[in-house]
């Protein structure tokens, strides 16, 4: 009877702080919603638009790739350069850049292959080799798989006009497929990292990181630290980026622009692999804060506490507001942040994710080893090592 009056009092406990970072998350999402300190609009620097160097570091093609590259090219934007940068003379997204400058023969297109592996990380290996070749002061990095809107670039030229910001950063919402693993992917971006990213921001008064859907910064920013390279070794290279050039003492903005990242058809295998990729990155990047994830699965932990109290009358209230306040979670910030319409068909699933967030969770700590890229490595102190 102790065994089972202590695993109620963990359960009780652990759902108790799960419905407090529910709440966070919640006063979190209402702060940066109507929160004062919002990066100027465009109207309100008309005259503000320095030219841009896009990078866009490419590894292979799926479908959806012509459009997100296409929405570069359709930016309300006087002066910009996009360069693409492959590690193969053969990938197969050459022919889909060719077509882009094609369709586009008076936008600044490059197409560089990087035949130098300069570290681990080939997506930074190849922004070493690609930055040689940007012209201009600022410069942008944002992964092959992101759709932007037309007035992207001018949102997130705008915090600059503001000379101690060395890094813009913006939220993405997930286009997932038809497959259980594609759309628990998707789930998993609006009601599970955005609010953490949200709260993170919150209680650590300000940007810290950036996310990759985004990586805005001036030449000034990024020569403070050191340039790309003393990050081609890290596998969260965002993170160190943006955690870097906070340390520099440059501020690291969040625009108001909400970008798309469409998400592969994933079985649920790959989507594990995928996700424990994430984790085990998460880990080793901030490894209290991570461990700290545990406390913020209130729908589990309250189901648990459910199990073990033999259906007790202050467990099933305790489920009930852990489930409510999930649910909110998932539509103030997926919707109503992100406006990510998809989040409401799917709200059915979140338990559902909830459940493989934990096994992720757990499943994170069970090694260091990753499989990114087609490639086998060794995580140890943030970076990765070749299996």
């Amino acid at each position: 009877m102790r065994i089972l009056f202590l695993l109620q009092v963990i359960t009780a406990t652990g759902s108790a702080c799960g419905i407090g970072f529910y709440l966070i998350s919640l006063w979190s999402a209402r702060s940066y919603l109507t929160r004062q300190e919002r990066p100027a609009s465009p109207a309100a620097h008309p005259f503000f638009d320095p030219p841009v160097s896009i990078l866009k570091p490419l590894r292979g093609a799926d479908s959806h790739i012509y459009e997100s590259f296409r929405s570069h090219c359709l930016q309300d934007f006087p002066q910009y350069e996009i360069i693409f940068g492959v590690s193969e003379p053969y990938d197969p997204a050459i022919a889909v850049v060719e077509r882009l400058k094609r369709e586009f023969p008076n936008h600044s297109i490059q197409l560089v292959v990087c035949s130098q592996n300069l570290g681990a990380n080939t997506k930074v290996s190849n922004l070493i080799q690609m930055l040689p070749l940007a012209r201009y002061e600022h410069v942008l990095v944002n992964d092959s798989d992101i759709r932007v809107p037309p007035d992207y670039l001018r949102r997130i030229v705008v915090p600059f006009s503001n000379p101690q910001v060395g890094m813009v950063t913006c939220f993405y919402r997930g286009t997932a497929g038809k497959s259980l693993g594609s759309r628990l992917e998707s789930i998993g971006i609006s009601s599970e990292f955005i609010p953490g990213v949200l709260t993170a921001r919150n209680l650590e008064g300000g940007m810290r990181f950036a996310l990759g859907s985004t990586l805005a910064m001036t030449r000034r920013s990024l020569a403070a630290i050191g340039g790309f390279e003393p990050l081609a070794d890290y596998l969260a290279d965002d993170y160190e980026l943006g955690c870097r050039i906070a340390a520099a003492g440059f501020n690291v903005v969040l625009s108001d622009v909400v970008v798309d990242t469409f998400v592969p058809e994933y079985s649920l295998r790959s989507f594990f692999q995928h996700q424990l990729r994430w984790g085990r990155s998460t880990r080793d990047s901030r490894r209290w804060g991570y461990s700290g994830v545990l406390l913020t699965f209130g729908l589990p932990w309250a189901f648990l506490a459910l199990i073990f109290s033999r259906g007790a009358i202050w467990a099933c209230l305790l489920l009930a507001t852990a489930l409510v306040l999930r649910l909110l979670v998932a539509v103030s910030i997926g919707f109503g942040v992100l406006r990510d319409r998809q989040i409401i068909h799917d709200l059915w699933l979140v338990p559902l994710r909830d459940l493989a967030a934990v096994l992720i969770w757990i499943g994170s700590y069970t090694g260091r080893t990753i499989t990114w890229r087609g490639k086998r490595f060794v995580l140890k102190d943030r970076k990765i090592y070749p299996v």
